[in-house]
């Protein structure tokens, strides 16, 4: 079974007991995550990982996604008004997703479940945006000066942060989802995450998602 198998069954397992969680998300969820020592090596991997490389010009209409870009449109109306920020955001998330080597369903959850995808949502704890990134993490592997509101630098961080926790948990997303939370070893946050990911599941998927959600090997 493929890491990314087993992320698809153990999303759907998820649907019934993480439906009820997702139907109403709190928003600003992150506030536990714990700031961790990290190796040099760790460090300057994940500073490399988040170093600028912007979403390509019109990267939103590439034949590839625009399916994709469409129908999470659709979805994502009554969150983003503006149609034109809606695209920019979409094209963000799978663009940083895929960069990371995340199914961009799961990112959405992320964000539907931590920030009911607000921009400027900030935790009890200072956790910052729609991917709710502790700003220890500037500090860590960024520059102080990254702003944490900002769209692109938001799904970087939290992209790059979600793939760490994958790596170390050798792909098993709910204990790399318990890690990003803060709250590992329990099941409600992950639990929510898939659950609310089936949100934005595509039923059939289309090709480019299937592409973009398997994971290196």
């Amino acid at each position: 079974m493929t890491r990314i198998g087993g992320f698809l069954r153990g999303r759907a397992a998820a649907i019934g007991a993480g439906l009820a969680l997702a139907l109403a998300p709190l928003g600003a969820w992150a506030g536990a995550q714990i700031e961790e020592r990290l190796a040099p090596s760790v460090v300057a991997g994940l500073a490399r990982s988040i170093a600028d490389n912007p979403v390509p010009r019109d990267y939103a209409y590439r034949t590839d996604i625009v399916p994709w870009v469409a129908e999470m449109s659709r979805r994502l109306a009554a969150k983003f008004a503006d149609e034109r920020e809606r695209r920019d955001f979409l094209a963000t998330v799978y663009y940083e997703s895929t960069r990371a080597g995340l199914d961009p369903q799961l990112v959405l959850g992320v964000i539907h479940h931590e920030s009911g995808f607000k921009k400027y949502a900030v935790s009890t704890a200072s956790a910052r945006g729609f991917m709710q990134v502790m700003p220890f993490w500037t500090r860590q592997i960024g520059s102080p000066d990254h702003n944490l509101f900002n769209l692109r630098t938001n799904l970087r961080y939290g992209c790059v942060i979600l793939r760490h926790y994958l790596d170390i948990e050798s792909g098993d997303y709910y204990r790399a989802l318990g890690r990003y939370n803060g709250s590992l070893g329990r099941s409600e946050y992950p639990t929510a995450v898939m659950g609310a990911s089936m949100r934005y599941h595509l039923d059939p998927p289309a090709p480019a998602v299937i592409q973009a959600g398997a994971l290196p090997r």
